[in-house]
């Protein structure tokens, strides 16, 4: 685990939420990603399909450990919990991260719908923390990321959401609510921010809601990374 110094800066990629969007080849929050013609939604140990949660299209990310082509997809369970678990964070089952290096521009919309299949998790009250029916097309561009430490008296008239603090984002510097995850042992060397979801409000209304005002974080081994490997992936998430 990286030890952040108050004030440290790190470059990072921003995520900005532009639109609404049927496109299943671009960054995008939400709604329906691409799977291709011989693919299926991932599922876990029980056969429940895995609901789309994010992709990021790796030609728009200039990060230099960053794939430079494909689509790095996140995947959960619309269950009560956003599929993690909380007794093994790298444990894909419930969640899961897969990388296209290469994409089908045939294959369409109503194809990857053809392949959803409901089951009982998805009427649950809390099921996903993107809005009903949300689908958000995702600006990337570069950006800083900088580490606060809020007990410091000179940051309490800091503006609620600073520009380089907090918000979705890939590299970087993580935010949480409560606490970071990698203080234990065995989690320390995932150091690398492989993509951050921030809660989002848009005209005084939510579209993004990870409990109460929470976030979501994926952590990464920077060589992993570098080898495209996303087989060993940290997820969480916390809310105040």
């Amino acid at each position: 685990m990286i030890d952040y110094k108050d004030g440290d800066q790190m470059p990072c990629m921003r995520m900005k939420i532009t639109g609404r969007t049927e496109d299943i080849f671009v960054s995008k929050f939400g709604g329906v990603g691409y799977i291709p013609h011989d693919g299926s939604f991932p599922v876990d140990n029980e056969g429940r399909q895995l609901r789309f949660l994010a992709q990021i299209d790796c030609s728009k990310v200039t990060l230099p450990e960053y794939p430079k082509s494909g689509l790095l997809q996140f995947w959960i369970l619309n269950d009560d919990v956003y599929g993690m678990d909380f007794d093994n964070q790298t444990n894909q089952n419930t969640f899961r991260v897969i990388y296209y290096p290469t994409v089908d521009n045939t294959v369409t919309r109503d194809e990857v719908i053809s392949k959803i299949v409901k089951h009982d998790w998805d009427d649950y009250e809390y099921g996903m923390p993107i809005e009903d029916n949300g689908e958000f097309a995702v600006e990337i561009y570069e950006s800083i990321s900088t580490y606060y430490d809020f007990s410091d008296e000179k940051y309490d008239y800091l503006d609620e959401d600073p520009e380089d603090y907090g918000g979705h984002m890939i590299g970087g510097i993580p935010v949480f609510t409560q606490e970071d995850p990698r203080w234990q042992e065995d989690l320390q060397d995932y150091d690398y921010l492989l993509f951050q979801m921030d809660s989002d409000y848009k005209e005084d209304e939510y579209v993004i809601m990870w409990g109460d005002s929470g976030v979501c974080n994926f952590f990464i081994r920077t060589e992993n990374l570098k080898a495209c490997d996303f087989s060993d992936v940290l997820y969480n998430w916390d809310c105040c």
